[in-house]
């Protein structure tokens, strides 16, 4: 996973702050915008774990401040629920033009309901996913009712909000009440996943039962039991991420999976030097791999490295091959865990006598047997670990054959 950063201008000119959250292969079949809850930031562990839950479902997903907010342009005054709905429009717009159009909106709470108004206004959603969000839009307003009398007499007033200052004046409290949210839920004709906590304080379980009488089908509805409102359990926010990129798999058409061609080989690897820096495609008959190099030596950690997958097929095939041979011996061999690490040493270090003492590559590996097994049983299973075919492939000399394809 990938995030990149980016400024969007809205239709008043103010700078957006963003962030573009990538898949491992940093290639998307979709993209998708994430709005944040009332008062809240696109840095809320939640917002970040959601959007990056979608990344695993083939979604690039940004995540942004809303205006006056986090690291946006403006005052928190101008950010009244119109004005999230125009970014929400700006934000889709620039991905449309510098991206592809987003064809998922997810909103937590005021997002909520803001990605149900932009949805309506933007053919290019397909699927609209809600979570924690009010049934009306003026449900917000009960968060400073306590200032909304000094503002009808003093035009400006500072108000507390969830422990922290906010300005607002008679146009902020006023906008509120202009948007019919009922109404855009019955008309909006689009795939719903209503997402909502029963145990939720701030926004009642009552709402979520409203937005799913309103909404026509499809529309899905899932409790997220025992979480609160800002889903600070990071179980709790990565469940929903999951669970709406299962979900919304249902209503995308599945895009064409452009799979190398391995040409009868059993494996193919690809590496776009200009693009791609070290991530290198894998792909077998069936099956899509990513390789890179971490960080520490230039890479993008995007995937394992080779020496990594190198040590995945060895630890692969040792456990495999365990329990072929419990299962002939029925043995009660109930869990296997092979630990397996590269290195190089010396051979002085290895206590190996040679006629030229060098660094060898050496190969740990340890194992772990659960079930009622016996120290006979438990060291006969060590002998047949080093007899996988992977193990002896490794152990023994092999012979390449390397040669240069001219299309």
């Amino acid at each position: 996973m990938k995030s990149s950063k980016l400024q969007i201008q809205n239709n008043k000119g103010l700078k957006l702050q963003a962030y573009l959250e990538l898949p491992a292969n940093q290639k998307p079949n979709y993209y998708a915008i994430f709005a944040h809850c009332f008062t809240c930031t696109s840095s809320l562990s939640a917002v970040k774990n959601i959007s990056r839950a979608l990344t695993n479902y083939g979604f690039g997903v940004v995540r942004f401040d809303f205006t006056g907010l986090g690291r946006s342009e403006g005052e928190f005054a101008e950010s009244h629920f119109s004005a999230n709905v125009d970014d929400l429009i700006a934000v889709s717009h620039y991905m449309n033009s510098n991206y592809e159009a987003p064809s998922l909106l997810v909103g937590h709470s005021l997002g909520g309901a803001a990605v149900l108004s932009a949805a309506s206004q933007l053919e290019n959603i397909k699927a609209v996913a809600t979570i924690g969000a009010p049934a009306t839009v003026s449900h917000v307003k009960h968060l400073f009712s306590h200032g909304i009398e000094d503002v009808r007499e003093k035009g400006e007033v500072e108000v507390n909000i969830g422990g922290r200052p906010f300005k607002i004046d008679k146009d902020f409290v006023e906008d509120f009440d202009k948007t019919d949210l009922p109404t855009i839920v019955k008309q909006l004709r689009k795939p719903l996943l209503i997402l909502h906590a029963p145990t939720d304080t701030v926004v009642g379980i009552k709402n979520a039962e409203q937005l799913y009488h309103n909404a026509h089908h499809p529309k899905s509805f899932v409790t997220l039991d025992n979480a609160d409102h800002l889903l600070s359990n990071s179980k709790d926010s990565q469940y929903a991420g999951n669970v709406i990129g299962t979900w919304v798999q249902r209503y995308f058409e599945p895009k064409e999976n452009k799979m190398l061609e391995t040409k009868g080989e059993q494996l193919v690897g690809h590496l776009n030097l200009i693009e791609d820096n070290f991530t290198t495609s894998i792909q077998t008959k069936n099956h899509t791999m990513i390789a890179d190099e971490p960080a520490s030596i230039g890479g993008d950690d995007f995937g394992p490295s080779p020496y990594e997958y190198l040590n995945a097929g060895l630890v692969a095939c040792t456990a495999m091959t365990l329990k072929m041979y419990a299962q002939r011996k029925q043995w009660d061999l109930q869990e296997v865990f092979v630990y397996v690490t590269h290195s190089r040493k010396h051979s002085d270090d290895l206590g190996l006598e040679i006629e030229k003492p060098t660094y060898l590559d050496h190969i740990s590996k340890k194992l772990k047997f659960v079930g009622n097994l016996d120290e006979t049983q438990k060291q006969r299973l060590k002998e047949i670990a080093s007899k996988c075919p992977v193990h002896k492939t490794i152990a023994s000399e092999v012979v390449f054959n390397t040669t240069i394809i001219n299309d």
